[in-house]
């Protein structure tokens, strides 16, 4: 019986260590037959290499994902890594190509590796050319990828990256040199300051109340006064209190 073996193309070491540990739990069986950390090499060891299966990331150097899978569409099953945010994947689902959104978690994988099994045990099975598809999908994707707004922040935990959706950030904490981004359920530093986020985020929908928070609009539950008149926002999922800087208040005045 023939050996499935596959390509990783990802410009980021730590996430292909971590998707390797993933298939080799997953799918012993599957042969892990290169590496790549661009377009171009990834394009060279396809050529030499004509894995079954190639996990192609969305963006690397020098060629991007589409652009590879362009060129190797119908020879291979290809599975896309992407880091995009919710509308994007739903243009991958739309167009019913396989994704695993970043950062990999292993129900996503085991899902999209029981699909990539189906499809190779079919009888006379042969590769889906993704062309038309993969025209249509970049030209969905192109307002997402040229959004003027942050949309992902990049946390470093020990040695690995956490991804965070910025929608899902309640509030970003100024700490000494770093900042604390606040979830639900995380809490991480990042080395962007108060300043940069201010710059990079959208202004209708993270307010700065004070030098050192910006807040998350949609997560606001409630405005009061304090005793000195001055403005505290309670967040949705966040327990402490918000004093908002009174050079900041006219934001809450027509609450």
């Amino acid at each position: 019986m023939k050996q499935i073996t596959a390509l990783i193309a990802d410009d980021e070491p730590e996430l292909r260590r971590h998707l390797v540990r993933l298939l080799n739990r997953l799918w012993p069986e599957l042969a892990i037959a290169g590496e790549a950390d661009n377009g171009p090499a990834a394009l060279d060891l396809f050529h030499a290499l004509s894995p079954d299966i190639v996990f192609l990331d969305i963006n690397m150097p020098g060629l991007s994902g589409l652009e590879v899978a362009k060129q190797i569409s119908g020879q291979c099953t290809i599975v896309f890594i992407t880091a995009y945010d919710q509308y994007a994947v739903e243009a991958f689902e739309s167009e019913a190509l396989d994704y695993i959104l970043k950062p990999v978690q292993k129900d996503r994988l085991a899902a999209s590796l029981e699909r990539c099994k189906k499809r190779m045990a079919a009888p006379a099975q042969e590769n889906r050319d993704l062309g038309p598809l993969l025209q249509l999908l970049e030209k969905k994707l192109v307002r997402d990828k040229t959004s003027p707004f942050l949309q992902w922040i990049r946390a470093q935990h020990g040695d690995t990256i956490r991804l965070i959706r910025v929608e899902d950030v309640l509030l970003f904490k100024a700490e000494d040199k770093y900042t604390l981004v606040i979830t639900a359920h995380t809490e991480s530093l990042i080395r962007k300051t108060i300043k940069e986020l201010e710059e990079e985020l959208d202004p209708d929908k993270f307010w700065k109340i004070h030098r050192g928070a910006i807040v998350n609009v949609s997560a606001i539950q409630k405005v009061s006064r304090s005793v000195t008149g001055r403005y505290v926002v309670r967040l949705d999922g966040y327990d402490d209190p918000l004093m908002v800087s009174r050079s900041f208040s006219h934001l809450f005045r027509q609450m």
